[in-house]
């Protein structure tokens, strides 16, 4: 019988080196591929680049794979990087929002290209190192159940089409992290004890204001904070500065902690107000995708979560329209951001999400 053929997704991180270990040793015909997206073709930038997808990144990964025996390329998806994911990310912010670049990446970038590439090259799967399992629900649906680890990243992952689940296998699901290190460190990797990247891969100091003038060319302007009532309480930096729940680098002397609340780019303000203010009893979301139904057919009760560290809040989900949800909470839940994602829960399987629109107060 011939060996099912998959396509890893190596960052050069633990995690997706064992995950292509893994799926050898259960006698897969596994290819590793490193997906190629910095735009800047300075290679000293590119070296210093620590990120899932620099040239380190493209290194590290050579090397698990000569190590485990695996063939190994490297693909270029600056394109789709470019428009889906940094396009996106200059626009929401300059809207006021605040984007989760990872989750378009994972979608269109991650999933959509990489899985078109590896149909046009006869394989049956492509494979990732995340921690979130795929699983097929009685009634036929693909959904993502969370992994057994504090490194759980189905929130990631919410907007995954069936199609692309149909095909996505991901190996390390079932393990801890501690696991996933001790495996690499059993069979002799280099990176068994590499350290997670943690920023943004291509806003690497996190001076997202200084990334976003560069790229678009633009100067934010300055503008007022403002309280609920419109009052001038002095002069921001530019609304590219602030997200909603922000309470440090404000520069306002109120006498007491005081927090963004909402940002305006209308009128080019930030509402600033008291705790008790960051809380909304209720979101509207858009863009939504469904795995574990196809469609609400009426209210659904879910555990929601607005952002990747929430534990989650039990809400009630209602469609308002073709592709826009109305989410009301039991008890008001803190900083709740346009642009983020919310995710629906039942239990540890991924009900489906979307990306939030605004808070309702």
């Amino acid at each position: 019988m011939e060996k099912k053929k998959v396509i890893v997704g190596m960052s050069g991180g633990v995690d997706s080196s064992v995950a292509a270990y893994l799926l050898k040793e259960q006698g897969y015909d596994v290819i590793g591929v490193t997906m190629q997206i910095w735009q800047d073709e300075d290679v000293q930038t590119q070296e210093e680049n620590s990120g899932c997808c620099g040239l380190r990144a493209v290194d590290d990964a050579r090397r698990v794979a000569a190590d485990i025996g695996i063939p190994y390329y490297v693909m270029n998806f600056k394109k789709e990087f470019k428009q889906y994911v940094m396009d996106d990310f200059a626009e929401e912010y300059l809207l006021g929002h605040t984007p989760n670049p990872c989750i378009r990446c994972n979608r269109y970038v991650k999933w959509e290209a990489l899985l078109n590439r590896a149909v046009a090259l006869g394989a049956d799967y492509i494979a990732t190192g995340h921690y979130a399992q795929v699983v097929q629900l009685e009634n036929g649906r693909y959904t993502l159940k969370a992994a057994p680890s504090s490194k759980d990243q189905t929130y990631a992952l919410y907007n995954l089409t069936q199609e692309q689940l149909s095909r996505t296998l991901m190996p390390v699901g079932c393990y801890t992290k501690d696991e996933i290190r001790g495996i690499a460190q059993k069979i002799g990797l280099n990176v068994a004890s590499k350290p997670d990247s943690q920023d943004i891969c291509f806003v690497t100091d996190g001076k997202y204001h200084e990334f976003l003038e560069d790229y678009t060319g633009k100067k934010v302007p300055c503008g007022n904070f403002v309280d609920k009532d419109g009052r001038i309480l002095g002069q921001h930096q530019g609304i590219t500065h602030y997200t909603v729940g922000q309470r440090k680098g404000l520069g306002l002397s109120a006498g007491h902690p005081v927090f963004v609340t909402e940002i305006r780019p209308q009128t080019n303000e930030v509402v600033i107000g008291e705790n008790s203010d960051v809380f909304g009893r209720g979101l509207i979301a858009h863009s939504l995708n469904f795995m574990a139904i196809q469609k609400p057919s009426g209210p659904v009760r879910v555990l929601a979560k607005v952002r990747y560290a929430h534990k989650g809040d039990w809400c009630t989900v209602t469609l308002t329209g073709e592709d826009a949800a109305e989410c009301i909470f039991d008890e008001p839940v803190r900083a709740i951001t346009p642009g983020q994602a919310v995710v629906f829960y039942d239990g540890d399987v991924v009900v489906g999400g979307g990306v939030i629109e605004k808070s309702i107060p």
